[in-house]
């Protein structure tokens, strides 16, 4: 760690905010594993099988390295986390203009509301553009220069 991360040759303790993005982070790290085996929506086209499984894996593994990196407090997970923020607002827009609820009811095998897909996808844009905007002002948190988590 760097010397920041120090006082008195004692590490200083995680500020509440970290730890609480971490959480965070673990969790949706838990909920992309989870949908493993499921077809899953990406850049407007449902993918299914083996396809699927490799984007849920590659998911997984970077909600992994952010979850690490929060808990390390590596700078480089700063400009990760806002990339994979923005990321997955574009992700979500694309999703939501290009695959109709038809092609979702084909899916799912149930009638889909297509109001409650709009509201739930835009909730889910503002909520991330806020948590963005709280990792944008507590870039200061991130003091750990290393290139490595390990």
């Amino acid at each position: 760690m760097e010397d920041s991360d120090f006082h008195d040759g004692q590490e200083l303790r995680r500020p509440l905010a970290i730890t609480l993005l971490g959480g965070l982070y673990l969790f949706f790290f838990l909920l992309t594993a989870s949908s493993y085996g499921h077809p899953i929506p990406f850049f407007g086209t449902i993918y299914q099988g083996r396809a699927a499984g490799v984007l849920v894996f590659l998911d997984s593994l970077l909600c992994l390295y952010l979850f690490l990196g929060l808990m390390k407090r590596q700078h480089l997970t700063w400009y990760l986390l806002l990339g994979y923020n923005a990321f997955e607002i574009a992700n979500t827009v694309t999703n939501l203009l290009a695959i109709t609820p038809a092609e979702l009811e084909k899916f799912v095998g149930e009638k889909v509301d297509s109001h409650g897909l709009f509201v739930s996808n835009i909730s889910v844009i503002v909520a991330v553009i806020l948590l963005s905007a709280f990792i944008f002002r507590h870039r200061d948190y991130f003091t750990n220069r290393s290139k490595y988590l390990f």
